[in-house]
């Protein structure tokens, strides 16, 4: 399938917000449950941060869709659509986030709000895996490692993002997070490993001899059927060589798993938040290039009409 890079951005970005919120409240119930004091500048700088991002990846999304000005349509299937469902958690989990922000620069009570903006997240995170999950045409997609990887991956970017926002605000919780996010950076890696591995084991159910009817075993197509481009040789591929989508792999190999679990593990920017701002920023570089990569490995079976070009 061809990569959105509207849904790439979208998806990386808010997948970090929502991963940030979940560590930071569960920074706050941790210090009420142990009657220790974390700064509340924490908190509020972290809600910014997240409702920045979500922001950011929201306007993003937008340019997905054919006509932004009806995209208050796209809420109306909510019963059946896990993309209209997903249209009305997002909101809510930024509105959410705004209360509990709110309630800490008043310095209250925020523990009803905070439980009520992780429990969005997450169903944030399902929405948003399922809308891919749930098209069972592209059995690339149609795995419940598919909302796995975005909560995952969206937690292990929320957690590296959350231990350079201590190494600024609160330097004595940094450590920790280091270590909780070295292990959620591998365990990302093992699930997208699982579905890589998955994804190449696959064995094609239609062939282009089914699909005419003829079992001869050497048929090759050398033309698509039309001279010019249509709107399924620009949805239905991502018109990269394979070299080019092996380079983009390793790019997320390298840069989404292998640089921040170095870095981390060799202590590197563990007092220094500059670095590990600047370490946050690699990896989701990394997580571009993976997110790119899930959605060129959707193969749809159109494609073995359109895989030629005259």
């Amino acid at each position: 399938m061809h990569p959105p890079f509207s849904m790439i951005f979208f998806t990386t970005l808010a997948g970090a917000a929502q991963g940030l919120l979940l560590v930071l409240f569960g920074i706050q119930l941790t210090a009420h449950w142990r009657l220790t004091q974390v700064p509340q500048a924490l908190f509020i700088a972290g809600a910014v941060v997240i409702l920045v991002l979500s922001a950011i990846g929201l306007v993003a999304a937008t340019f997905h869709l054919g006509r932004p000005m009806r995209a208050w349509r796209s809420a109306a299937m909510w019963r059946t659509s896990w993309l209209s469902r997903e249209v009305i958690v997002l909101p809510a989990f930024m509105a959410a986030v705004a209360v509990w922000g709110a309630l800490h620069w008043l310095d209250t009570s925020s523990t009803v709000a905070g439980s009520i903006a992780a429990a969005l997240a997450l169903l944030l995170y399902l929405c948003t895996g399922m809308i891919y999950a749930a098209i069972k045409a592209i059995r690339q997609w149609a795995t419940p490692l598919t909302p796995l990887n975005y909560t995952v991956l969206g937690i292990s970017s929320g957690l590296l993002l959350s231990t350079a926002l201590t190494a600024w605000l609160a330097p004595a919780l940094a450590p920790t997070l280091a270590k909780l996010t070295i292990c959620a950076i591998v365990a990302g890696a093992l699930t997208r490993g699982a579905t890589l591995w998955r994804n190449l084991r696959l064995v094609a159910t239609t062939t282009t001899q089914t699909a005419i009817g003829v079992r001869h075993p050497k048929i090759e197509q050398k033309a698509q059927g039309s001279m010019g481009g249509s709107f399924n040789t620009r949805e239905f591929f991502h018109g990269k060589t394979p070299e080019a989508v092996r380079t983009i792999r390793w790019t997320a190999i390298i840069l989404g798993f292998a640089v921040p679990v170095a870095a981390l593990c060799l202590g590197l920017g563990a007092t220094s938040a500059m670095l590990l701002t600047l370490l946050f920023v690699v990896q989701w570089v990394g997580l571009v290039a993976e997110r790119w990569s899930f959605f060129a490995e959707g193969q749809h079976t159109q494609n073995l009409y359109y895989r030629s070009r005259s």
